[in-house]
């Protein structure tokens, strides 16, 4: 019987499911002091845009020194039979781990091409620490979900225990009003982990910050859904309910806070070397439709003449159109990162400072690069860049990212 069962869509939720597991007793023997393990990827970063050094001046660079396609598509040539559907199939490791026998990371693979990159390399590096994963195509097309239920349906009748990274994803509680696991962690997907706890604590129902308080077409059909998952989301008779995370919440009545210090991560990788410039982090804070894109680019700029940056890590969300134009406009190189942004920086090189807007990353990013030197800052949001249409509680509840990261210095720009 599978122990555990983990669920994850984004490449930053198999990265907390590894250090959640770390925290628990199964993760890797700690590297050698200054040892660096082999990496995927064909470069320091990923893929390149921009006119830095060894960059093309317009396209992206979309290489891959594994051999894996951009999408994460399944390499030619026979996979494994799985429960649980198909699965891109794993490189060979020279010396396979351990396999942690009570926990099984299922990918429930997004559409987004960038998306699936880093989780293919992701889903890797879990393989390489002797996790068993398995690649479920969730959204491949009309009967995707029913496929999904059905094969996922014995595995998660069988967990006594469910890990999820997204509690707003609408599959994560569609499965979860399917099957009600008595044991129930979230662990970081972003920011989203604050507003999650707050609603659990209030007893409000689950929406994302970003969207606007009405209840659309599609949310009135799904409100059934997410009011029974919110349900298997709270503590109650006879379920325990963990959140697993680096940001500063504080505990819903009965459940459980966990702090994580990224272990894993410095275990892992680095140090890393550091350039002595800075390096600007990405949001997308545009794709969303709460900052102006006008407003964002401009601020992009002055940060990289103020701070002296010379290359900008783009968010896996952010569109080729925006990166051309950061490219073209500011001279900056920017890099499509191949893993979590916490693993790239930590494995280096990385600049002495880091410059990000309001995110995950200001709380993560002093954890995971703890000792090493690099100073991150944030750049708080002024209320002039928030387009009309963005929600009302966006201006405070960015502030209230940037305020509370206690680990970042801050900047303002106005």
């Amino acid at each position: 019987m599978t122990a555990r069962l983990a669920f994850v869509e984004s490449p930053v939720q198999l990265l907390n499911v590894l250090e959640w597991a770390h925290t628990r007793g199964r993760g890797p023997t700690p590297a050698a002091p200054g040892a660096t393990p082999p990496r995927p990827g064909s470069g320091p970063a990923g893929q390149v845009y921009g006119s830095g050094p060894g960059a093309q001046a317009d396209t992206p660079s979309y290489g891959s020194g594994s051999g894996a396609p951009a999408d994460g598509a399944a390499r030619p040539g026979p996979a494994a039979a799985s429960p649980y559907g198909s699965e891109p199939a794993a490189a060979p490791t020279d010396k396979p781990a351990p396999a942690p026998a009570d926990l099984t990371i299922v990918v429930l693979s997004p559409t987004d091409p960038m998306s699936r990159g880093q989780l293919r390399r992701m889903a890797q590096l879990a393989r390489d620490e002797g996790f068993d994963v398995h690649w479920q195509e969730a959204r491949a097309g009309r009967g995707a979900l029913v496929r999904t239920l059905r094969e996922l349906g014995g595995p998660l009748r069988a967990a006594e225990h469910v890990i999820v990274g997204d509690p707003f994803s609408r599959y994560v509680q569609l499965l979860l009003t399917l099957f009600g696991p008595r044991h129930v962690t979230v662990v970081d997907d972003g920011t989203a982990t604050m507003e999650f706890a707050a609603q659990l604590a209030g007893g409000e129902r689950l929406v994302r910050w970003h969207r606007k308080g009405d209840l659309g077409p599609r949310e009135l059909v799904l409100a059934p859904v997410t009011s029974l998952a919110r349900r298997r989301l709270a503590p109650g008779a006879g379920r325990t309910v963990e959140i697993f995370t680096s940001l500063p919440v504080q505990a819903p009545p009965g459940a459980e806070v966990t702090e994580n210090t990224y272990a894993w991560t410095r275990a892992r990788f680095g140090p890393p070397a550091l350039t002595g410039g800075a390096d600007l982090v990405g949001t997308s804070l545009v794709e969303t439709g709460v900052v102006d894109a006008g407003h964002y680019l401009r601020v992009v700029g002055r940060l990289a003449r103020a701070h002296g940056a010379t290359r900008y890590f783009a968010h896996r969300r952010e569109t080729p159109e925006k990166l051309h134009r950061i490219a073209v406009e500011t001279g900056l190189q920017v890099v499509r990162p191949e893993l979590p942004l916490e693993l790239i920086a930590r494995r280096g090189p990385t600049g002495s400072t880091i410059v990000s807007f309001p995110s995950t990353v200001v709380h993560t990013l002093p954890l995971a690069l703890a000792g090493t030197g690099v100073k991150v800052a944030v750049c708080g949001i002024a209320p002039e860049w928030l387009k009309a249409t963005a929600s009302p509680r966006a201006q405070g509840f960015l502030a209230g990212v940037a305020g509370t990261a206690s680990g970042a210095d801050r900047l303002e720009f106005g």
